[in-house]
């Protein structure tokens, strides 16, 4: 084996120029980057990464680390460049790179006590003051999960087995969500062994939120029908339009009818520390389940997800105890007996050194200032007469759509609009489908961007629609 390879008390110089040297990488990376993507077609990245002898090693770290650059950084997608307004992706706080590096080189699991010490605790006391700034109540309690996917699992997970302790068969359970929510609690109630049409979506309003008199209205019909509902399904901050549901109306139809309300603030949780827009969450502390992930509006890497209940009696619904691991009768804090996952990586060190060096309140402000830039880009893109705005941003997101085209070609330029752009590499944005038409969107997370780039942006796609049109046209003289 080569002398000092591997991370100890003995290869500490090796160690400090590792680090060195990969951030000299990455910052170089970064600072020659002038696009959020330059990037290439499938084939090509597949081919130039499958050229990688794997059984041949390179033999120095510096050299691995070019080659990652060439192979890696040169192709990256870089969230951080204000002209990337696609998807959930945040440009990341430093503090919370350096806890990486931390919790990286330590190699802590969290899974038991005895592998964790400490970082149990942190973990523990921050998911508490989380739960706390919520309202969940003293009972409330949480474990961090590898994103949002996970966490709306393991939430319906503890709801299913609430629901059935009375042995209700799995066929008869429901679960109420929008036709807004993300698709991973359609992927959920698949995994729990769920009928295929246990989700069952309620009516919402204009903006895109639950109405509370047709969850109601879902909840009598299921009963009428001999079925269970399991679980409400909420979300904070839907993928594409941003809408927040009416958490208080529904909080107080789910408590009286005595089901579980599960509150999916994956996006929207971060505006528990917005000093202007926090009562988009009122409500919120009667869920019995929330999702909330770091890694979106907290401005943390990926991944940094977590689950929190009302009740942390609820956990034991997905307990297992193994005598090797985590004995049930065990007299110190083992974090797996509330996750689903085994070995896991402390990634609470990431919120917490960001928390202990810049406070909730700083995050709150970046994510103001996002939210603000919403405005902004509905304000600009309103006024462009080839583009139509489908409504006032809820939070951060904008859909729009390039309207001087033919209505029979519309779908096809900007689905066209889209992939250009982002293979010109300039301007990054999404599209999704609403009301049977493409429409193009902004995903809006970066404090760093400005008005300035929201009409470059805006102007690309202007610009890129017409060429396209023209295309179209000519292909149809021809």
């Amino acid at each position: 084996m080569r002398p000092n390879a591997l991370f100890s008390g003995k290869s500490l110089p090796e160690y400090e120029q590792a680090i060195s040297e990969a951030g000299a990488v990455v910052a170089d990376a970064v600072a020659s980057a002038n696009h959020p993507a330059t990037p290439r077609p499938p084939a090509h990245l597949r081919s130039v990464v499958r050229q990688v002898d794997l059984d041949r090693p390179l033999g120095e770290l510096s050299s691995a680390l070019e080659e990652s650059r060439d192979l890696f950084l040169e192709h990256a997608v870089w969230f951080h460049d204000a002209r990337y307004q696609a998807h959930l992706n945040c440009p990341v706080a430093t503090a919370a790179i350096a806890a990486d590096v931390i919790a990286s080189s330590v190699n802590t699991s969290v899974d038991t006590w005895d592998q964790s010490l400490a970082a149990t605790h942190i973990e523990t006391h921050l998911l508490e003051w989380l739960a706390g700034r919520l309202g969940l109540g003293d009972l409330a309690d949480g474990v961090f999960t590898s994103g949002g996917t996970a966490s709306n699992l393991q939430a319906l997970l503890l709801a299913r087995e609430h629901s059935t302790a009375d042995g209700t068969p799995l066929d008869a359970l429901r679960i109420l969500t929008s036709p807004e929510a993300h698709f991973s609690v359609t992927k959920a109630a698949r995994t729990l062994g769920l009928a295929a049409d246990a989700v069952v979506h309620c009516p919402t309003d204009e903006r895109g939120r639950l109405r509370p008199d047709g969850v109601e209205s879902a909840i009598d019909d299921a009963e009428k029908a001999g079925l269970t509902v399991m679980a409400v399904s909420a979300t904070a901050g839907t993928t594409d339009r941003g809408a927040v549901d009416p958490l208080a109306a529904l909080a107080q139809i789910t408590h009286g009818r005595g089901l579980w309300l599960h509150v999916d603030a994956a996006v929207g949780g971060a505006l528990v520390t917005s000093s202007r827009h926090s009562s988009l969450l009122d409500g919120i502390g009667g869920a019995d389940s929330v999702t909330v992930d770091f890694h979106k509006t907290w401005y943390q890497p990926v991944a940094a997800s977590a689950l929190l209940v009302r009740d942390r009696r609820m956990f034991a619904h997905s307990r297992t105890n193994a005598d090797y691991l985590n004995p049930e009768h065990a007299r110190v804090p083992n974090l797996v007996d509330k996750s689903l996952a085994t070995s896991r990586r402390f990634d609470a060190l990431k919120p917490w050194i960001t928390l202990r060096t810049h406070g909730a309140d700083a995050i709150g402000s970046w994510l103001d200032a996002s939210l603000d830039l919403a405005q902004e880009a509905h304000t600009i893109a309103e006024a462009m007469p080839d583009l139509k705005v489908f409504e006032r941003p809820s939070t951060h997101m904008l859909l729009f759509r390039f309207t001087a085209v033919d209505l029979e070609q519309r779908d096809d330029v900007n689905d066209a609009i889209r992939e250009t752009l982002f293979m010109e590499g300039r301007t990054v944005i999404a599209r999704t489908r609403w009301g049977g038409e493409t429409w193009l969107k902004l995903t809006l997370l970066n404090p760093m961007a400005d008005a300035a780039d929201l009409r470059a942006t805006f102007d690309d796609v202007v610009r890129t629609g017409h060429l396209l049109a023209g295309d179209l046209s000519a292909e149809v003289s021809a």
